[in-house]
Formats: structure tokens, sequence, C-alpha cells
């Protein structure tokens, strides 16, 4: 095969110079269109991204609550609520509850207790109970003044229509609270009643609920708690109350009769408390241990009977 001569190959001819033409010469930054920013008469806040400071939220719109008044603010009341007749026989009305007040505290003078702004209670000394007042089913506020207006407590409770309440007024910690116990219970059957206590002193220890010939009724009943009620036969008991290693009867066991022999009998040693009862039947009893004092186990007995 002969040798290409290079010399034959033929090429484009170039443009000569009065054939020319502009070349694009590659991107200029200075030509390339940008949008134009507004003017300073024109300007608007702009949004700088997240982490700005700038960020848009929606306002949480601002929820009213209920003030909560500090010690010694006056209180308006309103009118007074009657009491209901009777000790817990009177009907419940549609739409209503019932409530009574138990001053279980140690250290303070008559209480005056307020539900809303109407006078429930005015006067509540140590150790006692009041008579039942009706007031609407729903959320109540309960406001605990002394007799010059002192406020020492307020506390909004449920109340369940048609059902009874006792609203303890107890110690704590540097003031007082409340403890709301429900009045529902069976009612006693045939010749007998029943008999549940509850324990509101703040500075006692879990007690046991003995009779005085050693049978115990319940055990542990710790502050703030309310047993539930046991059926009683009719008699002359002696309970002891006291701090011990003794398991209780079965929950579902009456209290039985006791043997008048072993009333008047030495307590236990650790006994902080006594009581001689004379059940009726037909009747509810309610036993609460109170504060009697500041030191440790210093209770007293207050008993209610429906």
């Amino acid at each position: 095969m002969p040798a290409v001569d290079e010399g034959q190959i033929p090429v484009v001819p170039l443009p000569t110079p009065e054939q020319s033409f502009p070349v694009y010469p590659g991107p200029d930054e200075s030509q390339i269109p940008v949008v134009p920013l507004p003017t300073p008469e024109q300007s608007f806040p702009v949004y700088p991204g997240p982490g700005g400071g700038q960020t848009p939220s929606t306002p949480t719109p601002s929820v009213p609550s209920i003030p909560t008044p500090t010690p010694g603010t006056p209180l308006i009341p309103g009118g007074a609520i009657q009491p209901l007749p009777g000790s817990g026989s009177a009907p419940v009305y549609a739409g209503h509850a019932a409530a009574r007040f138990l001053n279980a505290a140690y250290g303070y003078r008559p209480l005056r207790v307020y539900i809303g702004s109407s006078l429930a209670v005015p006067l509540l000394g140590a150790s006692s109970v009041s008579a039942y007042v009706r007031l609407p089913s729903g959320y109540q506020t309960i406001t605990v003044a002394g007799q010059d207006g002192y406020i020492y407590l307020q506390r909004t409770l449920p109340f369940v229509r048609g059902e009874r309440y006792t609203v303890a007024i107890v110690n704590r910690a540097g003031g007082l609270e409340l403890v709301q116990i429900s009045d529902a219970c069976c009612a006693p059957a045939g010749q007998g009643a029943t008999f549940r206590v509850g324990n509101l002193a703040y500075n006692s220890g879990p007690i046991d609920v003995l009779l005085s010939d050693g049978r115990v009724v319940f055990a542990d009943v710790r502050f703030k708690e309310t047993t539930s009620a046991k059926r009683i036969a009719s008699g002359a008991y002696q309970f002891l109350f006291a701090e011990t290693n003794l398991l209780p009867a079965p929950a579902y066991t009456d209290i039985e009769t006791l043997d008048s022999a072993f009333i008047g009998t030495n307590p236990l040693p650790d006994t902080v408390a006594t009581l001689y009862l004379q059940v009726q039947s037909g009747r509810r009893y309610s036993v609460y241990l109170v504060s009697s004092g500041p030191g440790c186990n210093a209770v007293t007995t207050l008993v209610i009977e429906d």
C-alpha cells in the first residue's frame, strides 16, 4: 500500500477577516440577569430561616386559672348553706350530693368551712363533725378559714350526685389538708350494724384495731386510710388501737359478740387508744382516730353513728 501524502489531505478553509463574526466567549457573570433587590423604600422583613430567632409560631391562647388565695386574704361570703335534717337519712335531691365536715386537726382554733362563697359550717371545733349539707354535684371549691377570715386552705373536690361524703380537715407538714371519704355503705342487715375505722391522726403509725379478747378486726390502718365496713352484731364491745404484728381476721368475716368478761381487761403494751362501744342494730358506726397532740401516736377516738 503506497504511503499517504499529508499534503494531499483536504482541510476546511478558515474564514477570511471579511467573513469573521463574534464568537460567544463563555459565561460572563456580569451579563447573567438577576432579580433586582428591593430599594430601601420597598424593604420588608425577610424570614432568616431556622435558628434565626424569627421562627413564626401560632400564639398559645392564655387559659384563665383560679387564683389561689394567700393566707390572710379576706373571704367575701355568700349565703349560708342550711344543714340537712337528721344524721344521714334525709334524701339527697337529684343533681346534688351531701357532705359533712370533720375537724381532725390539732393546734387550731375553731374553723369555718365554705363551699364556693357560701358558708357551710360557721363553727367547727377540734374533734367534732358537722351535719350534712346539700351541695350541687360536680367539682366544688372548699375553703377552710379561721373565725377572723384568715384562709388556711382551699381545695377543689369532686362530688358525685346522690352520694354522701365526710370531708376531714387534717394536719400536714406546715398546714392543713382535706381528706375526702365516701359514706356509701350497704345498709345494716337483720339485727346487726356496720363498723369501720379511719385514721386521721397525722403523727400516728399503722394502727391495728383489736377486740379486747385479742381478735384483730383491721390491721395496719395508716394515716388518711379508711377501712371498708364490716357487719357487727349488737352488744357491748371494747376496742383497742395498737401497733402489733398480729394478723387480722379475713375481710369477709363479721364482728361477732364479745364476752363481757374481756371488757375492762388491761390493754396491750402498745395500745394508743381504747374505745367502749354499745352497738345498736340498724346503725352505721364510723370510728375516726384524730390527733390529740403533736407527739407520736397522740390520738383519740371520734365515733360517728348514723
